[in-house]
């Protein structure tokens, strides 16, 4: 039977908690959850993003998303689309929001006509307010 080694009383057992397993089941799930984490957290998109010193968190709760991968993929709002069906698509949330803006996340590979064409169709949707999205420096 374990006894206390304090230099008490011998006979008497152990009466208190070993806390030293009970921390290292704690650390190993703070580690599991750290690490599942940004995979839940982050877009299953893989955009490189352009790098800026400067720009703004944005707080919006509905927006407009357009990504365009390094392949040339148009996502809107995270299903496939074309350049076509973006611009039928803000048409459609721009009748319900006049003011809806629109964040287009763009691989830093990706051509300037193809950016330039994105941009166009949701322009001429009605979407009055057009950012890109970048990843501070």
């Amino acid at each position: 039977m374990a006894s206390k080694t304090d230099g008490t009383n011998y006979d008497e057992p152990i009466a208190e908690m070993n806390v030293i397993p009970l921390v290292d089941v704690i650390l190993v799930v703070l580690i599991i959850f750290m690490v599942t984490a940004p995979l839940v957290m982050k877009p299953t998109i893989d955009i490189n993003l352009p790098k800026a010193a400067s720009g703004e968190e944005s707080t919006q709760s509905s927006l407009i998303n357009v990504s365009i991968t390094p392949t040339g993929d148009l996502l809107f709002n995270g299903q496939p689309s074309s350049v076509n069906e973006i611009n039928e698509r803000a048409k459609a949330l721009v009748a319900e929001n006049p003011d809806i803006p629109a964040i287009l996340l763009a691989d830093k590979t990706v051509t300037l006509e193809i950016l330039t064409q994105v941009v166009d169709a949701v322009k001429t949707a009605g979407v009055k307010k057009v950012a890109f999205s970048i990843e501070k420096k």
